[in-house]
Parts: structure tokens; sequence; C-alpha cells
């Protein structure tokens, strides 16, 4: 079996995962300002993609944003996540190549560039895959407000993370979240959002 045909059965298996930390605090209608992400102006992380380049919050500057944890070990949720937003993407039409999306790994240990690109190629192609040391994963997840951990299983392990999908104005602040467990019918005019509304003056 192709490893796309692998990735998309297994994606429709126990979406729901527990192994995956919920959003229950962004559901909420006050979150604390200490649990959400920085702003991308305020954010040091470096980071590698996966054709070897190195990326910095800066470069997202002057485009929305949107932007993804995850790992390509990940039987549901994520390969879930990814086809939800090749959907979106699709759905935007033309406006899509105006977007930076972006699947940082909270698995740098198995998730080098080459496994990234390997990855991500089953996707859509405006889809970077970012990676870099087990330093630099936790700073950008600290920067995001993203918990991550890794739970052994027999041999081998997986990785715990919030799932979601985090959206940012061209300007760099934060404008909002797509929940793994939110009805899909808001996504789109969300993303519509960031993309309508230019950096802040």
């Amino acid at each position: 079996m192709r490893r796309r045909q692998l990735i998309l059965s297994l994606a429709g298996v126990a979406v729901a995962a527990a192994g995956t930390l919920a959003l229950g605090a962004w559901r909420s209608r006050v979150v604390p300002d200490d649990k959400l992400p920085l702003p991308l102006t305020a954010m040091s992380w470096r980071l590698t993609d996966h054709r070897g380049q190195e990326v910095t919050p800066a470069a997202w500057i002057g485009r929305p944003a949107l932007v993804f944890f995850g790992f390509t070990f990940c039987p549901d949720v994520c390969p879930t996540t990814l086809i939800d937003i090749s959907g979106w993407l699709e759905g935007l039409g033309p406006d899509a190549d105006g977007l930076t999306v972006a699947l940082i790994t909270v698995d740098p240990e198995r998730d080098t560039p080459e496994v990234l690109a390997d990855y991500v190629a089953n996707f859509d192609p405006r889809i970077t895959g970012l990676t870099g040391s087990a330093a630099d994963t936790a700073r950008v997840a600290a920067e995001f407000r993203v918990r991550y951990e890794k739970i052994a299983r027999d041999d081998d392990y997986t990785m715990n993370h919030t799932a979601g999908v985090f959206l940012f104005y061209p300007d760099g602040r934060f404008a909002s979240i797509i929940d793994f467990h939110e009805d899909r019918r808001f996504a789109l005019p969300k993303i519509r959002r960031i993309l309508s509304q230019g950096p802040r003056t």
C-alpha cells in the first residue's frame, strides 16, 4: 500500500484520539493572556523547513499564517488535520496562495527535514514542514503556548500534543484557533477573516 493511501486510511480511524491534548481553554469565552500565543513579532524561534532552509517568525510577517503542531508518526489527528487544511486551501481558491501554512513537528527526534518532506508531499504542496533540535522545539512550543510530551509505548513511543490550527494576521497578531473538535463550517470564515485584514497601523 502506498504511503498516501496508508496515511488516509489511518486518518479515518479514532480521529478523536485520547492521546491528543484538548484545547478546552480555547473554547471558553475568556482566555488568559498567558495562555495565548505570543505575537509572531515577539517570538524568537529558529527552525528548519523540509527543504533544509532556516525559517524564523520574521519570515512570516506580511502574510496571514496557519500553523499546526503535530508529528509524522501520528496515526489520526495529524493526518486528519492536514487533510482538512488541504481542503480549506482548495476551497479558498487563488486566495490560498497568500497564506503561510506550516506544520511544526513536536517529534524532532524522528522528524528530520527529509522525513517531513516525504510526509507533507502527501498533502497540499503549500504546506511547509518545520523541525529543529529538542531545544528549538521546546522554545517554539512555549511561544505558541503548546503542550507536548513523549509517551512510551512498548519498545517505541508516541507524542501527546495540543491539537488545533493557529491563525495569525499579516502583522503577526494572533487571530484565533480552529479547534480540532470545532464544527468545520467555521474554518473557512475564520481563514477569510485573516486574509481580508491587513497589518494594524
